[in-house]
């Protein structure tokens, strides 16, 4: 294009200034990691030694942030150059880096600090800067900085100025190559050569860049909104929404760059920070957890951190399948373990739910977590009461009490309830205590005359204990957990001796409650089967009577031992009893097929979450909070290990909005930093969240932000995906592309009638091969089959047909990316979620509407969407009736270049 040689000559003088300052920047962060010097304790004037062991570990991480800031300097010294002005005129240059500025350079500024913000305002726009100066922003640029042999350069520069642009540089080290060119020119030739090269380094407009490389996009500079979006306070609940490609990941990944850099934080957010790993002893650096929906995705977000400097392990990405498992099996004693304790039994496919379980899950959760609590106060009632009827006036007394508190309490909050019982929990210790002395004095009575008359009689019931079939009737196995003694006793040994006593303790104790309760003990339960076995080798008749009304008192009395631990442990047994009630009445379950000790993955969230909730309503209160160290309250410390400062959750709607609150419910009750990010048109889960609403009764607060600029698609394919929502009924969304991008592509090309794999894979391979000459390379490109079983057999067949061209095509089973960067790739569809190709091809999408009928649509939406310029789909027949109108969109191959002017994305 034509530059006029003013514009020429200013942008030559950014070139040289810029390229100089990204050399000095390199060289002073190359000496800092390099010269070995780091802070140690003579820095400091005097070591408290009571303090000694925290400063020097926090003299480590400082010195360990400034190596990683070095290192990211080294490699990309800045990402921006802004010029502004204030009131006066008086002109300044920022630059502006990814990370922490190193010394020296006083208008080197991190874009996570509040003047970074100015890389992304547009010319013209005022900003306020710390000191309270009003600036306007003159000029801005944004870098890409590459290191060359001799010297740095940077590619595909896009600068604009209030009197040009934008433009493209390809290579601002190329533009100070042809001044000296023009210099030594002399020959009519040589001119029109230069003249011919400098159009081509400078481009009119932005210039969209090719995708070579499968993984996140990275976007340095946020564009205005994005970044008035992820510079919000932290105790934020904010929701992303916007279409693919409008870089609502980016957004969020900066976001948690930045508050996890406390420098950054505002001063309040400073103390309260400080105050939370204080109280908790943890660092707020490792204080985050991430949820992500597929194990691809997750790999591809820790790449995407890794370039914001952000450490990213297995321990802070997780995808909700994982963490769920975890917690219900290793922290909260939902599920079974060969150890022992847990209620479940999980199974992925269980048939128990019905549709209306699937279509209402916030009722389903509001109608268990209601029928529970009523369940569990009534269970306290229904205790007292017993207590106030018993024979013994102390424990008469003692009943009427704790009856009086519950009565008071009404309706109220559990919160008041548990508080005023704390006040009666020496009495109701000292009671049980002495209650438990005596029975257990009676109980090994008994045992002991019979081990005078038997030396051997325990060692025989080991045997026979050994002996006893461990797979149990449910009937029986709740039966046993209702005989069970109330006692939490998770050291009971498994094996020998200690076993058989621990074993005839529990059998003896469970027929005497039966004698006094006058309710059988089931006779195929384990301890039915023990009482059988010892005939009259337990308690007298008498005895039974006796010791029995004592441990009825005894359990009813432990109701009010630990209140708090026996309603958070107690929810998932509750859950068995609320499934086993409404199933009766056909109400969220299927009333047959499954056992009852089995739980599906949608019931174990609505488990977890009553559980989590629980907890954090009373957490949340400043009273409990404390007071937990108290044992009123002990038993929710474990929960304070679960907690993080902050949760984020990409491709939100994928989860349901039960899981969306459990993990809602992991974020530190102080802070409540929650930040998702998601589009209702890319749900591929048949129970994700489908609405605003169901994300506002996660978080009644929720702050929901639409982002509608997509930077991914070309003019046809962003036409394509608005005309698909149209098609398919899904939520309008006012999508634009973003100003003076060149945002020129090709229609998607549409193979129909290709039932033999043969002519499909020919037409794959020609297609590719048209995209490797329009582009010079061949770019990311991924082929979406409709199952797992059908990715080794494309990528075979189309590996044979594009053998000659020596490109390779790699099967990604079960979504795992493999092979080098230039390869095709062959995936099943259900692993697409998130990614981004240049090239996308859609093999079979008529196979893809008869198999997923309920989410065609949305696979669809997501598959087309994955592509930035081309598009290929085939069908085995004709296009599906539901997308027959965006035959328009469509042509048969691609005859002309897309883009030729198009960068490339390094």
């Amino acid at each position: 294009m034509e530059v006029s040689k003013e514009s020429r000559q200013h942008i030559e003088q950014l070139a040289e200034e810029a390229l100089t300052q990204l050399g000095s920047i390199a060289a002073a962060a190359k000496s800092k990691l390099h010269d070995g010097r780091a802070l140690g304790s003579d820095v400091m004037a005097s070591i408290n030694t009571m303090t000694s062991g925290a400063t020097v570990q926090r003299l480590d991480q400082i010195n360990q942030a400034n190596r990683d800031s070095y290192a990211v300097l080294e490699r990309e010294p800045a990402i921006a150059r802004v010029v502004v002005a204030d009131e006066e005129g008086e002109e300044r240059t920022y630059y502006i880096c990814r990370t922490t500025p190193i010394t020296g350079f006083s208008n080197l500024a991190s874009y996570r600090a509040p003047v970074g913000r100015l890389a992304s305002l547009s010319v013209g726009a005022e900003f306020t800067l710390p000191n309270g100066d009003i600036v306007e922003v003159l000029e801005r640029a944004q870098l890409r900085p590459s290191a060359l042999a001799n010297g740095w350069d940077s590619r595909n520069t896009v600068v604009e100025a209030k009197h040009f642009g934008p433009l493209t540089i390809e290579s601002l080290r190329a533009l100070l190559t042809e001044v000296v060119g023009e210099e030594v020119t002399e020959d009519l030739l040589g001119q029109l050569l230069a003249e011919e090269t400098v159009k081509a380094n400078i481009i009119d407009g932005v210039r969209r860049s090719v995708i070579t490389k499968m993984g996140l996009r990275d976007q340095p500079v946020l564009d205005q909104y994005q970044d008035e979006i992820f510079r919000l306070p932290l105790d934020k609940r904010l929701l992303i929404l916007g279409p693919p490609g409008t870089g609502k990941t980016t957004t969020l990944i900066r976001r948690l760059g930045q508050k996890l850099d406390t420098a950054f934080l505002e001063e309040g957010e400073q103390r309260l920070v400080e105050m939370v790993a204080t109280a908790q002893g943890t660092v707020h650096a490792n204080s985050w957890l991430m949820f992500t929906p597929t194990e691809l995705l997750k790999q591809y977000l820790k790449e995407a951190f890794a370039r914001e400097d952000v450490p990213a392990s297995d321990q802070r990405i997780k995808t909700w399948q994982d963490y769920r498992r975890e917690l219900a099996r290793n922290a909260f004693g939902v599920l079974r373990t060969a150890s022992g304790g847990g209620t479940f039994v999980l199974k992925d496919s269980l048939p128990s739910l019905s549709a209306g379980a699937l279509d209402r899950p916030i009722q389903w959760f509001d109608d268990f977590n209601t029928w529970q609590r009523n369940a569990y106060v009534q269970e306290l009632h229904e205790a007292a009461n017993m207590l106030r009827e018993a024979k013994v006036p102390e424990v008469q007394s003692l009943g009427e009490r704790l009856h009086n508190i519950l009565t008071q309490a009404g309706d109220g909050a559990l919160a008041s309830t548990f508080g005023s019982l704390a006040a009666e929990l020496p009495k109701v210790q000292a009671l049980v205590a002495g209650l438990k002395e005596a029975s257990d004095g009676k109980i090994k009575a008994a045992l002991n005359l019979q081990l005078n008359r038997n030396r051997a009689f325990l060692d025989e019931l080991a045997r026979f204990i050994d002996g006893l079939q461990q797979a149990q009737t449910t009937d029986a196995d709740e039966q046993d957990e209702l005989d069970a003694d109330e006692e939490e006793d998770t050291t009971a040994p498994r094996t020998g001796r200690a076993a058989a006593l621990n074993a005839y303790m529990q059998a003896v104790r469970a027929q005497a409650r039966s004698a006094a309760s006058k309710r059988a003990v089931s006779k195929s339960s384990r301890n039915g089967k023990i009482i059988e076995w010892l005939a009259e080798r337990g308690l007298t008749e008498t005895d039974r009577v006796e010791v029995g009304a004592s441990l009825l008192v005894q359990t009813n009395a432990r109701r009010f031992v630990n209140p708090v631990k026996r309603y958070l442990d107690g929810i998932p047994k509750r859950y068995r009893a609320f499934r086993r009630e409404r199933q009766q009445a056909e109400n969220w379950y299927h009333n047959e097929g499954f056992e009852a000790r089995d739980i599906h993955p949608l019931e174990l969230d609505i488990v977890l979450l009553s559980i989590l909730r629980a907890a954090g309503d009373l957490i949340s209160r400043p009273n409990i909070q404390r007071d937990i160290d108290s044992s009123a309250w002990s038993a929710l410390q474990p929960f304070l290990g679960h907690y993080r400062n902050q949760v984020l959750v990409d491709e939100a709607t994928d989860f349901s909005p039960i899981q969306l609150a459990c993990m809602a419910a992991l974020a530190h009750p102080r802070l409540r930093s929650f930040f998702a990010c998601g589009d209702f048109n890319q749900r591929l889960t048949t129970w994700g969240a489908r609405s605003a609403d169901e994300m506002k009764w996660v978080f009644a607060d929720f702050d929901i932000k639409e982002i509608t600029v997509s930077y991914r698609q070309s003019k046809q394919l962003n036409d394509l995906a608005r005309a698909m929502i149209r098609a398919v009924g899904g939520s309008e969304q006012n999508v634009s592309l973003p100003a003076h991008v060149d945002s020129g592509g090709v229609a998607p090309a549409l193979l129909e009638h290709a039932t033999d794999t043969a002519i499909v894979v020919s037409w794959l391979a020609d297609r590719i091969r048209e995209i490797e000459r329009f582009v010079g390379q061949l770019p990311s490109t991924a082929i979406f089959v409709n199952a797992e079983d059908d990715v080794a057999p494309v990528a075979e067949a189309l590996n044979e047909a594009l053998s000659e061209d020596n490109n390779q095509v790699i099967a990604c089973r079960e979504g795992q990316a493999v092979g080098q960067e230039s390869n095709v790739r062959v995936f099943d569809i259900q692993h697409i979620k998130g990614l981004e190709f240049e090239a996308v091809f859609f093999v079979g999408i008529d196979q893809l509407a008869a198999k997923h009928p309920a989410l065609f649509d949305k696979y669809l939406y997501v598959g087309t969407t994955r592509a930035a310029t081309y598009l290929g789909v085939t069908c085995e027949g004709a296009l599906p009736p539901a997308i027959e109108s965006l035959r328009a969109h469509f042509g048969q191959d691609w005859q002309a270049p897309a883009s030729q002017q198009a960068g490339t994305e390094q």
